[in-house]
């Protein structure tokens, strides 16, 4: 919870499709009951999302600053290693850590553990598309379920990307904190 004294809605700067932007730009409707998953491949892979994940967890923390009530509770976010630990996320607010999910190298396994977790918007690292075999009951329940997909780079530039959000020196800060905090991870 420390970016809530931390950032703001102000702190980023967010543009679609060349236009300016906002956080609804990226992710319409994006409410109260919504669960960001981030899958990363790479050490510190999630990194390359490190502004949507705070600018996202912005919105959740300023819909509840707008309730006036005292408040202790981190948003639904998850980040999904794949194959083995690939960094701590806490400093994104990916917190309490049972929310850094390690999954087998299995698009099954991976499917079904954003599934299981409930996750409306999807993050995945920029790579090319497979053809995974799906269960037809998982692929039908994360279709269901999801209701935004975006893609991001590991290190944070998408080539002919279509949105783009800049974040500040806190936003920045808060990246090299996990880079210091994921020792021992490449």
């Amino acid at each position: 919870m420390h970016s809530t004294k931390d950032l703001s809605s102000d702190d980023f700067t967010i543009s679609a499709n060349g236009r300016p932007g906002n956080l609804e730009s990226l992710l319409p409707d994006f409410g109260r009951g919504d669960r960001l998953g981030i899958v990363t491949r790479e050490p510190c892979g999630a990194l390359g999302a490190t502004t949507l994940i705070l600018a996202a967890v912005t919105a959740f923390y300023d819909r509840q600053r707008a309730s006036g009530e005292d408040f202790f509770i981190y948003p639904e976010n998850f980040v999904f290693h794949v194959g083995r630990p690939l960094g701590n996320h806490g400093w994104l607010e990916i917190w309490p850590s049972h929310k850094e999910v390690v999954v087998a190298d299995d698009p099954e396994a991976l499917l079904e553990a954003i599934n299981d977790r409930g996750v409306t918007r999807l993050v995945l690292p920029d790579r090319e598309p497979g053809k995974p075999d799906l269960r037809r009951e998982t692929l039908a329940s994360a279709q269901a379920g999801i209701r935004t997909t975006l893609v991001y780079a590991e290190d944070g530039s998408v080539a002919h990307a279509d949105a783009e959000i800049v974040g500040n020196a806190v936003t920045e800060s808060y990246a090299a904190t996990v880079l210091e905090q994921s020792t021992g991870i490449r």
